[in-house]
């Protein structure tokens, strides 16, 4: 947590925001990332003018109890209630979510590894937004993966421009194979 330059103050990951010192829980997806990945139609975590997919359920509609349709876009709220929301996705088994690549956690074993079509490691750190638009100053302070559930989503994350490995989770996958890709 070094300034750059002795004017500038120290700044702190976006992991710091776990504290209680954090300024704000909510983090947007970078715009880049929603790119990549075509058109959604729900975002059941949606933030107030952060275009992510068709049908937008913004607090203080409960997203975790609304009727899900369609291909769903999930950036859950980061704790121990993300596995939930993980749960409700792989049973309504269409969308992507993306989430800290946490894979020896309990929550990753049971809701992406047990669950998942597919997972898309993402090569360096992403810069969230605040809730106004503007993108962070420091990263996210942890790798991230994008989770597919269904096979048409896994194909998306598999064939994207987003630099990072690609690993196919679907149980009818009978080999392992890795796809790796550098940025453009």
């Amino acid at each position: 947590m070094t300034p750059t330059n002795e004017n500038e103050k120290p700044r702190r990951s976006m992991g710091s925001h776990h504290s209680a010192r954090a300024d704000t829980t909510t983090w947007l997806t970078p715009p880049h990332v929603l790119a990549a990945l075509g058109r959604f139609d729900l975002d059941p975590c949606a933030a107030p003018g952060w275009p992510t997919a068709k049908r937008h359920i913004i607090l203080p509609e409960d997203g975790l109890t609304a009727s899900w349709e369609g291909r769903v876009w999930l950036n859950p709220p980061y704790g121990m209630e993300a596995w939930t929301w993980l749960s409700k996705l792989a049973a309504h088994g269409e969308g992507v979510a993306l989430v800290f690549a946490r894979t020896e956690t309990a929550g990753f074993v049971r809701e992406v590894w047990g669950k998942a079509s597919g997972v898309l490691f993402l090569h360096g750190r992403l810069f969230f937004h605040y809730p106004d638009g503007t993108r962070a100053g420091a990263n996210s302070g942890a790798p991230s993966c994008l989770v597919s559930y269904g096979a048409r989503d896994a194909e998306v994350l598999r064939t994207c421009d987003l630099a990072g490995t690609f690993v196919p989770l679907d149980a009818c996958t009978t080999t392992v194979s890795l796809t790796e890709r550098t940025a453009p």
